[in-house]
């Protein structure tokens, strides 16, 4: 199996670009601050921040994401079959059994995390349990250990952490713009400010057009394709793909920040999406996911 993980270095080459990107941003927009301001204790207060902020997201987003989906951890003693499942599939991947978790949502659908095998999680949802067999399990299993292989869990991961705190910025510094106290006078730095708020308003639908850049939705491909030739049975994964996509139970705690870590976007099952959504989904169709898996030859 170590030839289907051939793309693992582009991919941490990619976090350690987001990385460096994540860390010019903020101290940028603490450099204008403290000229708008003229206070220079600000310049470094965002050069903290975004030292702190990429540290807790490279070491600690896995666990972010697992609380905000609120899944508690399982091992052989109370899910025996789903340990065996995941721990068969490992083995047959040359990949350290990850930890598992279960996430209390109805709605079929499950998701990689960690920022090496060696510290991976693979969480499902208690609907995906329920419904699928124990060859589409194996399916959607081994999807997740795929991306666990060419290391797209470390940059899916990194990338809620960062994009949910640009996101917090942009809400801060445009309050901030509208409502704040400025020590300079209006003509000295309010122009300023303002500009600055209104363009980091615009960071909302940046940020997620930063999860569809750096989620690339060939990635997706790759892991179904891996994860077939992984099982020997592209079916297996084509039918569970078919039973998510069909579910229209809503997910209750589906956000843009991590819709494209789950193996289909939780929107895309929920009812009454709205159009902004639309506009980013991170994940190719599903009916060209299914066609893509029945025409291999394993």
């Amino acid at each position: 199996m170590a030839s289907l993980y051939t793309h693992k270095s582009s991919n941490i080459r990619r976090t350690w670009a987001l990385f460096g990107g994540f860390l010019v941003f903020v101290i940028g927009i603490g450099w204008v601050f403290s000229r708008v301001y003229g206070n220079p204790s600000i310049l470094f207060a965002a050069v903290l921040f975004s030292t702190t902020m990429s540290v807790v997201s490279y070491w600690r987003a896995d666990k972010i994401v697992l609380a905000m989906h609120r899944g508690r951890e399982v091992d052989m003693r109370n899910n025996p079959e789903l340990y065996r499942v995941l721990e068969n599939l490992a083995i047959t991947a040359g990949l350290p059994m990850p930890k598992i978790y279960v996430v209390p949502e109805a709605a079929p659908n499950a998701f990689a995390t960690g920022r090496d095998p060696e510290h991976a999680v693979v969480a499902v949802t208690e609907g995906l349990l329920e419904r699928l067999d124990r060859s589409e399990l194996e399916g959607v299993l081994s999807h997740e250990l795929s991306h666990i292989g060419n290391r797209d869990t470390l940059l899916a991961t990194v990338v809620v952490v960062l994009v949910g705190f640009i996101s917090l910025l942009s809400d801060m510094f445009m309050r901030s713009t509208m409502y704040g106290e400025r020590r300079g006078g209006r003509d000295n730095g309010g122009s300023v400010l303002i500009l600055v708020g209104l363009a980091l308003t615009i960071l909302a639908p940046i940020s997620a057009t930063l999860i569809q850049l750096a989620i690339s939705r060939k990635r997706e491909f790759l892991a179904d394709a891996s994860g077939a030739l992984l099982t020997r049975y592209p079916e297996g994964l084509a039918s569970a793909l078919a039973k998510i996509s069909a579910d229209s139970t809503p997910m209750r705690t589906a956000n843009n920040t991590t819709a494209h870590l789950w193996v289909e976007d939780p929107y895309r099952i929920n009812q009454g999406v709205g159009w902004f959504h639309k506009l980013f989904l991170t994940h190719p169709p599903i009916e060209e996911r299914v066609r893509a898996l029945r025409g291999l030859e394993v």
